[in-house]
């Protein structure tokens, strides 16, 4: 069994309170649970109303596997226009 790991931190492009924030984040970790079917969360930066860190995880038998995954879902969110990825960290267990 491998696990896949990665947090991604965001810049909130349309953000100003942080209502707008959490209407944005909520609105891709939806979108990313529905269609990639992983655990995510917002895991970071919570005060911030300009930023925040988003995490998830899948779970799978190849490591590949998990890195294509997590690739993919980085690049639906550097789609989204909302928000600009700063960083983020891969880590497969």
């Amino acid at each position: 069994m491998r696990v896949g790991t990665c947090e991604v931190k965001i810049l909130i492009l349309e953000s100003n309170s942080l209502k707008d924030k959490r209407q944005i984040v909520k609105s891709i970790i939806g979108k990313i649970q529905s269609k990639f079917k992983v655990s995510v969360a917002e895991v970071g930066l919570n005060d911030s109303w300009k930023t925040s860190a988003i995490g998830f995880a899948c779970v799978t038998n190849d490591p590949v596997h998990a890195n294509q995954i997590i690739n993919k879902i980085i690049k639906f969110i550097d789609g989204d226009n909302r928000v600009e990825i700063l960083d983020y960290s891969i880590e497969i267990l």
